[in-house]
Order: C-alpha cells, then structure tokens, then sequence
C-alpha cells in the first residue's frame, strides 16, 4: 500500500526515503489506518464485508524483533543499519521510530565493542570478514532479551569478554547466540546456532500460553496486537471443545496452541524442522497434551488424512505473505473442513485464495483487520471461511 495524499506525507524519519520501511512516514496515525481501512475495502469489494481496522494505542517502537546489518566503510567507521530498498547497499540507523528502543541502545553498544575488539566487518563483495548481521529479540511480557551475533566462522575472537562487556553496558540481556552463516546468500541467519550465554533462547507469554522462542522461531514482532488477532481468530471459529483442528504453517505452535483449550485435539504441520521443535516444546512447557506436532507439508498431510477416511472440523492456516498456492488450497477442500480460520498478511494473496475456496463450496465471513504495522504499507487480516452446507 502506499500513501495516497502525497501533501499529508510529511517526512519525520531522517531515514525513510532511503530505508523505504515505513511508506506511511509522516501521515498522521489516523489517517494511517484510514488509509488501510480504505484500501482493504477495495480489495473486497464484491466479494465480503469488512470490519473496520483496529488500531494501536501507542503505534511507535512497537517491533521486538531488530535486525541490524554491519558494514566497515573506506575510513574504517563501522555502520549499522538497514539495506536500502531494492539494494544492499546500508543505510545507517542509529534509531528507528517502530523498533524497540532497547534493542536499538544494545545494538549501537555492539557496534563500539567490535572496535574496541577488532572484530572484523564482513564484506559482501569481497567475502572476508566475520561479523556480519546483530539480530535482537525481546519478550514483549517477559522482558527476556537475545542478542545473536551472526558470523561467517564459528571461531569468535575473545568471545567470552566480549559478551562480558555487552552484558556489563545491558545487564538485561539473558543469552547471547553466535549464529554461524557462512555461505554467500541473502539469508539473514545460518543453521548453526553456538550459545554463548544464557539458554539460548527467551520465553514470552501470550494470550496466557507461555512460548520458547529461538533464534530460528517466527513469532510475531507486534505482540499487543497479535493478541488481539489470535483471539479473534479463535472467537471466529466458535469451538466447543469437540473439534479437531489442522493447525497448516504452525511455526512454534502459538494459534495452535490458543486454540486447543477449547478443542479436542490439534494436529500442528511445519515445514521448519526447529519451529517444529520449538512447537513440541511449547505444548510441554504449557502441560498440553491435546496438540501434536509435525514436521512435513501441510497439504500433503491433509490429503493423507482424507484418503484415510479421517476429517479435520476446523483448519487454521497463516500462510507466507505469497499466500497458499492451488496445491494446498485444494487439499483443504478434499479434507472438506466445516471451517477454515484464514489469516494473512497480504489481502491481495487473501482475496485470491478466498476466490478459490468459493468455487470449492465456501462461503466467507466479515474480514477483520488488524493493525500489526503501523507506518508502514502492511496490515494483518482474519476472516472465517465456512461450507455452504452448515
């Protein structure tokens, strides 16, 4: 999405033009989610209702996940930042306005020290050098905080006080990761993870379920309003405590998870073999033994179960931002569930799959919307999905 009055888009951010993150820098937070409202409505136009969007009380340093990449220049200054769009060049940025401030403070801090230590920038063009990408992650609830270093070599130079003097500027830090990248790719993170400090991962709660999350876990970088979300997916699809539910791109178990206090069983399927492992010791760490996970292809698992004469009551599905393509969509539609709890982060790939799921006799409910980033073009919605003969 991008901002349609071009007068209302004054600029704030010093880095906005450049870093293109926020296409709704300078638009006033009202007007943002006007903006998305509008939008959204357009995109489903003729096909269902949408409910208006929800918005955040405070819409600023709201992301727990920071991703900085490091860069050495010609006069040997060291940057920390962000690529600029559509490139790889970087961008510095001390501060940004939708990032945790603390992370942004721990990250500034990691960029003195590696002076002070001599670590060595890794250069893209060259493929020399060590340190190449700082990821942080904060518990929204539990104030948890990772920091992963991620390097093109496992050996770290004086590892041990190096991560004695970040933890001696942030205390607050629990663990400390080394994450080992060293193929030449646009990946942020590597396989390999070496804990340099600490468990080597954070917990964090939501919607009352208590989550592991490590270097390698997707979960959600706006916890206030995934909250809001979740509960409404979870409301949308009125379980009494009977159902089976497919939990399609589980990552480490949180919809599932939610959902299965009020169900008889949910089934968890993931292609990321740690998410699935995470998802597995989620269910445990919160004593739940109604949800199980897996590690393989969604579609291919419902297929399975359907020429096994089994049935799911309930899918929920949260796919990528390209959305589902025609093989998964049509293997929902072979299970036959009475529902499907459809969220995304993309209306346009949305609206697509939902055209879809008409022609396999669906109908579809009110679309929510849910304001998960603000100033920039994205925006996050649910909708419930159901048979046409219940």
């Amino acid at each position: 999405m991008k901002c349609h009055d071009a007068k209302a888009c004054v600029e704030v951010c010093p880095y906005a033009k450049k870093c293109g993150g926020c296409t709704l820098q300078g638009v006033p937070y009202k007007e943002q989610l006007r903006i998305k409202d509008q939008e959204v409505r357009k995109l489903f136009k003729g096909i269902c209702d949408t409910v208006p969007i929800v918005g955040m009380e405070n819409p600023k340093n709201y992301r727990n996940k920071v991703h900085a990449v490091l860069k050495r220049k010609r006069d040997g200054s060291i940057i920390s930042g962000v690529y600029e769009a559509g490139t790889h060049r970087v961008i510095p940025v001390d501060s940004c306005m939708i990032e945790d401030e603390k992370a942004d403070a721990i990250i500034r801090d990691i960029r003195d020290l590696c002076k002070s230590f001599k670590i060595k920038i890794y250069s893209e063009d060259s493929g020399y050098g060590l340190l190449r990408h700082i990821l942080i992650r904060r518990g929204f609830a539990s104030g948890e905080i990772m920091v992963v270093l991620v390097a093109s070599s496992p050996v770290f130079p004086s590892k041990n006080n190096f991560v004695k003097a970040l933890r001696d500027r942030h205390p607050e830090i629990t663990t400390v990761v080394l994450n080992v990248n060293d193929r030449q790719t646009s990946m942020v993170l590597g396989t390999r993870d070496i804990v340099l400090y600490g468990k080597g991962f954070i917990m964090d709660s939501l919607c009352g379920c208590q989550f592991k999350i490590s270097p390698q876990s997707f979960y959600q970088v706006n916890p206030v309003q995934t909250e809001k979300l979740y509960t409404k997916a979870v409301e949308l699809a009125a379980l009494s405590g009977k159902e089976r539910i497919i939990d399609a791109y589980c990552g480490i178990g949180t919809i599932g998870l939610i959902a299965s206090r009020n169900a008889k069983e949910v089934i968890g399927i993931e292609l990321n073999k740690e998410a699935v492992k995470d998802a597995i010791a989620n269910a445990k760490l919160n004593h739940n033994k109604k949800a199980l996970f897996f590690t393989g292809d969604a579609g291919e698992f419902m297929l399975s179960l359907a020429s096994e004469g089994e049935k799911a009551d309930v899918v929920f599905m949260d796919p990528p931002r390209s959305g589902s393509d025609e093989k998964f969509l049509s293997s929902v539609a072979v299970l036959n569930p009475e529902k499907v709890v459809y969220i995304s982060c993309n209306p346009e790939t949305m609206v697509r799959d939902i055209l879809f799921l008409k022609k396999k006799g669906y109908r579809v409910g009110k679309v929510y919307l849910y304001d998960l980033f603000p100033y920039t073009g994205h925006v996050e919605t649910v909708v419930l999905i159901q048979r046409k003969d219940t």
